[in-house]
């Protein structure tokens, strides 16, 4: 089993996939690092050679990119230093509303939640 990073990757996927698996590694990032690396990407992770796997775990954890626990954290730190310094997108963030210009009339059910009913006045007799 391979395991890069602290994730297992899945064998049963092809290498350029099972890259992905891995927080900060997309699909185009993953293609560099398995041509970098010298492995054909149809390869299945569970035919990587030690060899092979240690030359792809060389060039991810070299330093050059920030993957899993280090890249969480600083994208955590960027939405704290955008919620202390009460900016609009700092504040869309503290109130738990979407912040990238979508409408809230109707949609944007992910960010709000269940929703909450709220009940209209009686009417006065």
């Amino acid at each position: 089993m391979a395991r890069i990073g602290g994730v297992d990757l899945p064998t049963n996927k092809r290498g350029v996939v099972g890259l992905t698996y891995i927080y900060g590694i997309g699909r185009s990032r993953a293609s560099m690092i398995l041509e970098r690396a010298g492995v054909d990407e149809s390869t299945r992770v569970k035919d990587w050679s030690d060899d092979e796997l240690s030359a792809i775990r060389g060039i991810i954890n070299g330093g050059e990119f920030k993957v899993e626990g280090a890249l969480r954290s600083e994208t955590q730190m960027h939405i704290k230093r955008l919620m202390d310094i009460g900016c609009y997108r700092g504040i869309r963030h503290r109130v738990g509303l979407p912040l990238r210009g979508q409408r809230t009339k109707n949609n944007s059910r992910t960010r709000k939640g269940k929703r909450k009913t709220v009940a209209n006045k009686k009417k006065a007799s």
